[in-house]
């Protein structure tokens, strides 16, 4: 039987989010909606997640020594990692010590934190498809690897074309797409410069001629008799650019047998990462599991034990977000993984290199039929940092598709203009 105690109270259930961009506020409101006590951890202050939590603190997530103090210090009910720039080894000793308990387990945050761990987890261990793949620790060890040997599944080169990823990286930062020879210096620089940490080590895959990708949440949530179960929401479509996310829709279109054995990889995948201490089912939560797909084939190609990115559709479209099918899964809680109606999504960026900025056209952006808007409240802005999202509903994808883009597109941000232009009426000339 599930408890939960009142926030700020001796008896309160305490959850410690590691990360707290725009996915990790979703999931800390989701938490408070249902009177738990919440504390946002991130590496740099007035994070989204810092805004709405109960406490907040900021700390390199990476340093072991920092990150153990703290959590002993806070001694929370569970701690949810969110991003994957964290101290993995020491939440591992700190589950060992009986001291926390991690979401969905410190073992599945350790193997998914970079893509060598997962990669060769689904391939290697468990047998999945996934494109061929190589990992290399230098210029020289990429090259031979696209053009003749290297290291892998395989003997034979990865070829033309192909994709250069760091290891260890979010949002599609530091990954290149390589067509030809001479593009293969830049692609290594771009995930020198683009990765979570250093290291110089990289996954170059194979290229996959697939119709779509997709993103298949899958859940692992206490059923009525407290067994685990697994259950999925219907796919996401979506489009990256660069390897990051710019639209997403719910639900993609799928042949039976495509959407069956998409399934049967997130079960199988999701089933190894929810694995304890002693090999027992015990892993609880929300994974993004990313599916490449043409007919009926599937290939897998990457897991986030947490909330994903192109998830953020599902607050138009489902009866509980996936931050509602988080929130309620990790605290014991059953969840509902239907559609309520197909929806879309679109990114705001910043547009502009700005310590702060502010947003005109929510006006005209809102009007749009079926339309609504996240604002994250990120304390600085970038050209491609993700600033917000416009969402929006309809009677199909294509339309829903159609108003989030047309949403999104009317969101301009500028410059913040100074209170005294404010106060006098006088505007600031639109950044672009």
């Amino acid at each position: 039987m599930t408890t939960l105690g009142t926030p700020l109270s001796p008896n309160a259930t305490r959850v410690m989010l590691l990360g707290a961009g725009e996915l990790g506020k979703e999931v800390l409101i989701a938490l408070q909606r249902l009177g738990v006590e919440t504390i946002a951890v991130d590496r740099y202050d007035h994070a989204p997640g810092h805004q709405v939590a109960h406490r907040a603190h900021t700390i390199p997530m990476n340093d072991p020594v920092q990150l153990r103090a703290l959590i002993e210090s806070e001694c929370p009910s569970l701690v949810v990692p969110e991003i994957e720039a964290i101290a993995t080894a020491e939440l591992q000793a700190l589950e060992a010590e009986g001291k926390v308990r991690v979401v969905p387990t410190a073992r599945a945050a350790r193997l998914t934190m970079d893509r060598e761990g997962i990669r060769r987890l689904a391939a290697e261990t468990l047998g999945l498809p996934t494109s061929p793949y190589r990992f290399c620790d230098s210029l020289e060890q990429l090259r031979f690897a696209i053009e003749g040997g290297g290291e892998g599944v395989d003997a034979g080169a990865i070829g033309y074309p192909c994709l250069v990823k760091p290891v260890m990286s979010s949002s599609g930062k530091g990954q290149s797409r390589i067509n030809r020879p001479d593009e293969i210096e830049a692609a290594w620089d771009h995930a020198m410069h683009g990765g979570r940490v250093s290291g110089g080590r990289v996954i170059v895959e194979g290229f996959i001629d697939f119709e779509y990708e997709i993103t298949l949440l899958t859940v692992r949530a206490r059923g009525p008799g407290g067994q685990i179960e697994t259950s999925f929401c219907e796919p996401i479509g979506h489009v990256q650019v660069g390897g990051d996310y710019v639209e997403s829709w719910q639900p993609q279109a799928m042949s039976p047998v495509a959407l069956e054995r998409a399934q049967q990889i997130c079960r199988t995948v999701t089933d190894d990462l929810g694995r304890g201490l002693n090999g027992e089912p015990a892993g609880l939560g929300l994974f993004g599991v990313e599916l490449f797909v043409r007919g009926d084939q599937v290939w897998f190609s990457e897991v986030s034990p947490r909330p994903h990115d192109t998830g953020l559709v599902t607050l138009a479209t489902q009866w509980q977000s996936e931050f509602e099918l988080h929130a309620r899964a990790i605290l014991g809680l059953p969840v509902d993984t239907r559609l309520r109606n197909a929806g879309a999504s679109a990114v705001i960026y910043g547009g502009l290199d700005a310590p702060a900025i502010e947003f005109t056209g929510l006006e005209q952006a809102l009007a749009v039929p079926g339309s609504d808007l996240r604002l994250f409240g990120k304390p600085e802005s970038f050209v491609k940092r993700r600033m917000g999202v416009a969402l929006a509903h309809g009677p199909d994808t294509e339309t829903a598709r159609n108003r989030a883009k047309e949403s999104a597109s009317l969101v301009k941000p500028r410059l913040a203009t100074e209170c005294d232009a404010l106060a006098t009426g006088v505007d600031t000339p639109h950044v672009a």
